[in-house]
């Protein structure tokens, strides 16, 4: 994956109180920049979206600023997150983790044969897709990451990994074109939910989510061995961070609540996928 350009983008970053030219490298280096209302954090994204306008912002919420060796901000897929021991997975977890993949892969395929989904062709001829709904309902881990369009979203999943400290990413992407768009240049690919699970799934319209993932796929433990961690880190993609307290953050948000956990993840009768979901992890098992 490319670092989102060698010229300096508009950010907002640490204490500066207006928008600053900086380099991706000294934003991941750099402080959060604190919001303290849902229509402060608004405002900062309209103007980067007008002040960086050859991209397309996207956005992730976490309960934290992970940092690598180098002490930047690091944004990993899940498939090549380390353990709680280590900084970055070792070769046999990696291979491991593409071996449990290619197993869920193999009866996602055969579920959706036999229920007869809308869709199950292009499922077929697809990882990527695959992937797509493997990683979105959280089945196994896969090399894609979860990301939106919303930033309401974003904001409500940062509140809910930490209710104390919550964070919100901006990530740069290219320009979006049906459902998945592909980037040579920037080594990227992005995977639209909406137009990839079947129209019975709730979840991914609910959370307008996409999927982050490089370009070429890497289908292989063995080809993701050739390229070095640091390569594969999302936040060589990042336009800004913010950070925020979500108990203040959504009382002074007025007319902009927070979207409950019950609506990020509807179940039952509001979105058949999740049973299958719930069948596709019984089979697979656990890593």
């Amino acid at each position: 994956m490319e670092i989102i350009g060698g010229q300096k983008i508009w950010t907002f970053a640490g204490d500066q109180p207006a928008a600053v030219n900086m380099t991706c490298g000294a934003i991941r280096n750099g402080a959060a920049h604190r919001v303290y209302s849902f229509m402060d954090l608004a405002k900062k994204v309209a103007e980067l979206q007008f002040r960086n306008r050859d991209f397309v912002l996207m956005f992730r919420g976490q309960g934290g600023d992970y940092r690598n060796k180098a002490k930047a901000s690091s944004i990993k897929s899940t498939l090549m997150r380390a353990s709680s021991s280590t900084r970055v997975p070792r070769e046999a977890q990696i291979r491991a983790r593409f071996d449990h993949l290619a197993r869920a892969e193999r009866i996602l395929v055969e579920e959706y044969r036999s229920r007869k989904l809308l869709g199950r062709e292009r499922l077929e001829r697809q990882q990527i897709l695959r992937w797509a709904i493997l990683q979105h309902y959280e089945i196994c881990p896969t090399p894609l990451l979860d990301v939106t369009q919303s930033l309401r979203i974003a904001a409500s999943f940062a509140s809910l990994a930490n209710p104390a400290e919550a964070f919100l990413f901006v990530l740069g992407i290219p320009h979006i074109s049906g459902a998945i768009t592909a980037s040579a240049e920037a080594g990227l690919q992005v995977v639209r939910l909406a137009s990839v699970c079947p129209p019975s799934a709730v979840r991914p319209h609910i959370q307008e989510g996409y999927l982050l993932g490089e370009y070429p796929d890497f289908s292989s433990a063995e080809q993701k061995l050739h390229y070095s961690h640091f390569e594969m880190d999302f936040a060589r993609r990042l336009i800004a961070k913010f950070s925020f307290a979500p108990a203040t953050f959504w009382e002074k948000s007025g007319n902009f609540p927070q979207v409950p956990e019950k609506a990020l993840y509807p179940r039952d009768a509001h979105d058949p996928m999740c049973e299958l979901a719930d069948t596709l992890k019984q089979a697979v098992g656990d890593e």
